[in-house]
Parts: C-alpha cells; structure tokens; sequence
C-alpha cells in the first residue's frame, strides 16, 4: 500500500475546485430537495447544483437555460415498455429530440427545469434512472449489443453487470464521491464490438484451462487503451475483483488537476505489477495468470443492414446518423419490438439492433422506420459516431454531428462500397468524446484557414486505430484540414480501399495488411 499511499500525498497537496463543492453538500441531499429546486425556477438555482450536484444524476444545464438529461441503459438493453416510454417523455418534454451515446445510452435533450422531477419521476416508473450518469461517477456499463444472443455468445455477462451496479447503484457513499469519472465494459462475446479496451476496467472474455473466464485489463481513457493487469478473473470474481479497483481508487485517487486524475493516472504513478499487489491484497483472492483472450472476430452488416447472429436470431440494424434519434421514431422502436417479440440493442456506435428470429426478419424490414432508415444502411452511415459538437456542448470546436453526416453522404456518393465496414469515429474538440483515437478513421474538430486565409472549421485526420482483435491507436495522418478539403483526401483513402480489399475485408484489415506499415508521408504522397 505504501505507493499508493506515497502517491496519493504527493499529488493531493491541493483539492481542485470540484473536490471543494463537495464538501458543501451531499448529492443525495440536493436531490431529495429536487421538486423544491424545479418549483424555485432557474434564477434560484445554486451555481454548485448546476455545476456538480444536479450532474450526479445526470442533468446537465445547457446555455439555453434547458437540461439535458442522461438516462442508463445498463448493457444498452432496452424493454419495449422503457422504450416507448422514453419516446413519450422526449415527445411530451424533450422537443421529441434523442441522441443515442458511445455508453449505449439515451440522452433526452431541451427539458425546462419545471419538469425535470415529472421526467424522472415517469422513467422511474419503467425502472430507468439517471443516477450517477455524470461527473465522478460509475458510468455506464457496456457490452456487446449481442450479449447473451447468438453462436459468437461465450459467457453471458448481463447478470454479472446487475450484480456490479447494485454495488454502487444509489449508494450514498458512491455518488460523487470518486475521484473522477469511472468507466466500465465487460465482455463475454467474440465480437468487440464495445471499443472493450478504451475503459477504465475492462473485463474480456477469455479462457485458462479450459475454463472461461475474463482478462483484466485496467487505465483505459480517450487517447489511451487499456493495459492487461496478467490476471485471469473467474465470473464469480468479477465483482470482488471490481470492488478492490474501484475502493482503492476511491481512495487513493488523484483529486488535484481534474485533467489527471483518472485510473490512467494513478496506474502510471504507482506501476501496474504494484497496484495488481494491493487489488490481491484487498480481494484476498488468489488469482491465475491471464489466459487466452476470445474476443478476436469482426463482423460486417450485409446489404440490407442484417447481422447473422446464428442459433435462430439476427440483428436488425437501425442506422441512425450520427445518434441523432427522436422520441417519435424510438415509439416506432417499441411496437415494431413488440410485433416480431424483438430485443432492443443500443449500440456504443450510437446506433440500434431490433434482435428477432429468422423468420421474423422480413417483417421489421417491411415497416415504415426500416424504409426511414434503410437509406443509412452503407459502408459509411453503419459504424459511424460523432459527439455532440458546438450545437449542444461548451467545449465543441465544430458542428461535428453534422460534419459527420456530410462526409458519409459525400463518400457514399463519390466513392460507393459494397459489403465494407469502416468506423469513422468524429470528435469535436481534443477531449476526444467520440473517440476518434481508436477508429479506423478518426477525426478530431479544430480550426484552420482555407486556400484564401479564411478561418475556417477544419479537422485533424488519424488513421489505423485498432478495436477488433487488438488495442491500438491510430496514428495521425493530416493536420487542420478545412472540411471540404478534408472530404477530397478520405475519398480519394477510400478509393484506394475499395480497388486493393480482399472479399469482405474491413478496413481495420485492410489497414493492417497494406497501409500499417508504410510512413505517414508515404500514404498522405498516396492521396494526393
């Protein structure tokens, strides 16, 4: 413990600002006053509620003088009932607005501090919260939208995702009172399709003589992937496992510049091999030696945006631009679901699955949101993310949302693939909210000056980053290009896949076969 304990007094000399609001008040004890606040109106409210208490439960007051509200969707999964209810509640309160997140959640927009307790108090009748979905909290925990379903299934992991949130889940002790943020994934398919080693814990199937269990992987952040800890968790230690992590975080985590004060930071500080020291010590487990990690295969929607679960089922993609969604369209969600007795998937690529069996199928293609949709269903528009931007958030240096939706109608129309799959992951500003970092291309907002000297919205492009059968980042390949120019250099990249890919090769593969190894100066030479 000794490092830990070395670290933690070295680096917390001085609270930073947040880490003082705390002292002031309990979360718990601004939300039980929470009728009275929204009774009060918006010029009564404290500037500590809005900055920091009011965000413990997810509500993020917004420049316009409206809320944005982040529902948890625990592994992405959403009942009919949850679904349609939340729809109603976008329509009725929210200007019928949803943006689907990269933490497979709904986030309701424009809601008027009024009625902010009548929305929560309606999710909560479906068993939906908001709580600790912002700030130093346990976010979200993801998965596969796979999970539990299908031939790639190995282990299901939803129950061992209930038994880690009714850890923290509505505990006073836990709202807020982490060091920073806390992100979480744990997978039990052989599909990554969760970005699995971009989290704080990381739990990846694995096995170790011949017994399926999970690779613990630890300090993943934006820009950063996960390191493998060298031990093998049982499924019947993953929650004591977790309890170690997160209780010497709590403890021992940095609460001075908010900017380092992630898992990342603390690992980098004390070393891996010490801190999986104390995570024994504290389990009092005795843990194997990693084993061999499962979560190795890719997978590529067809034509019609279907996905071969195997074992009688398929996905049903919904490809949702840029997870800009509506409470209308997640109403049709709901009874389209019900009709073929579907599962309802959130996905961290801001889209959805409707998950039914084979002979089902045809039916959910026949109705009115899969004909909306189906005009989605291309190499461009089926892996694709883009965080918020300059509409909705502060830090936004780009629209972003829209940018992104431009360049895949752009290259859809100038360089048309058939059967390819390629994760274009846009982020508005540095903080890498869309994480572009691990996409096969990534682009990162910034502003620049056109041919004419004009400033303008522009991107940094990164290309390579690795998801699917190893964790790598991608390396950057043009710097602050206006957007349009920005288009013409992707397509021309896109060209280039499209004439040398092998049958049904991702551009991830594509990457490591033919781009990985040449000089950035060679493939930018390529494109010109």
């Amino acid at each position: 413990m000794h490092k830990l304990q070395e670290a933690f007094e070295l680096r917390n000399k001085k609270l930073n600002k947040i880490e003082k609001i705390k002292e002031l008040k309990t979360p718990l004890s601004v939300y039980q006053k929470l009728d009275e606040i929204c009774t009060a109106g918006l010029n009564e409210l404290n500037d500590e509620d809005s900055s920091y208490f009011l965000k413990c439960f997810g509500a993020f007051l917004k420049k316009d003088g409206k809320f944005m509200l982040r529902v948890r969707i625990p592994a992405g999964q959403l009942s009919i009932e949850q679904a349609a209810k939340i729809g109603e509640v976008s329509k009725q309160y929210g200007e019928d607005y949803i943006d689907i997140t990269t933490r497979q959640q709904i986030e309701l927009r424009y809601i008027k501090l009024e009625n902010l307790g009548i929305v929560l108090k309606e999710l909560e009748s479906v068993g939906l919260s908001t709580f600790q979905t912002g700030v130093d909290n346990f976010r979200n925990i993801v998965t596969s939208a796979f999970e539990g379903l299908g031939s790639n299934n190995i282990i299901d992991v939803k129950p061992l995702i209930d038994q880690l949130q009714s850890i923290f889940m509505h505990k006073e002790e836990w709202i807020g009172t982490m060091p920073r943020k806390f992100n979480t994934a744990i997978l039990g398919n052989s599909i990554n399709d969760c970005n699995i080693y971009g989290h704080d814990c990381c739990f990846i199937v694995a096995q170790k003589n011949k017994e399926i269990g999970f690779n613990l992987y630890l300090g993943g952040r934006v820009g950063i992937q996960a390191k493998d800890t060298g031990l093998f968790i049982k499924p019947e230690e993953v929650a004591k496992t977790f309890e170690a992590v997160t209780n010497l975080f709590k403890q021992y985590g940095f609460r001075d510049n908010r900017n380092k004060n992630r898992l990342h930071f603390l690992l980098e500080a004390v070393g891996m091999e010490s801190f999986v020291d104390v995570i024994k010590l504290y389990s009092k487990l005795e843990f194997e030696n990693s084993g061999e990690v499962l979560a190795t295969e890719e997978y590529i929607l067809n034509e019609y945006g279907i996905f071969e679960l195997g074992e009688g089922f398929k996905a049903v993609h919904l490809s949702i631009p840029s997870g800009i969604f509506s409470g209308s369209n997640l109403m049709e969600v709901s009874k389209v679901a019900k009709s073929v007795d579907g599962k309802i998937r959130l996905s961290v690529e801001q889209s959805l699955y409707i998950i039914t069996v084979n002979e089902k199928v045809k039916q959910v293609q026949e109705s009115m949101l899969f004909d909306i949709y189906s005009r989605y269903h291309n190499t461009y528009f089926n892996h694709q993310i883009a965080c918020a931007g300059t509409a909705t958030c502060a830090f936004g240096v780009i629209p972003n949302k829209t940018d992104a939706i431009a360049m895949a109608n752009f290259l859809q129309k100038e360089a048309p693939i058939a059967g390819g799959k390629v994760r274009m992951y846009w982020s508005a500003c540095p903080k890498g909210c869309g994480i572009h970092g691990i996409a096969d291309i990534g682009f990162e907002g910034c502003k620049t000056k056109d041919e004419e000297g004009n400033k303008v919205d522009g991107v940094h492009i990164y290309l390579g980053g690795k998801a699917t059968k190893e964790a790598q980042e991608a390396r950057q390949l043009f710097k602050a290009l206006p957007l349009k120019m920005a288009q013409q250099k992707v397509k021309q990249l896109m060209l280039l896949y499209r004439d040398k890919r092998l049958e049904n090769e991702s551009f991830e593969s594509f990457d490591s076969r033919v781009l990985a190894g040449e000089p950035v100066e060679k493939i930018v030479k390529m494109l010109s």
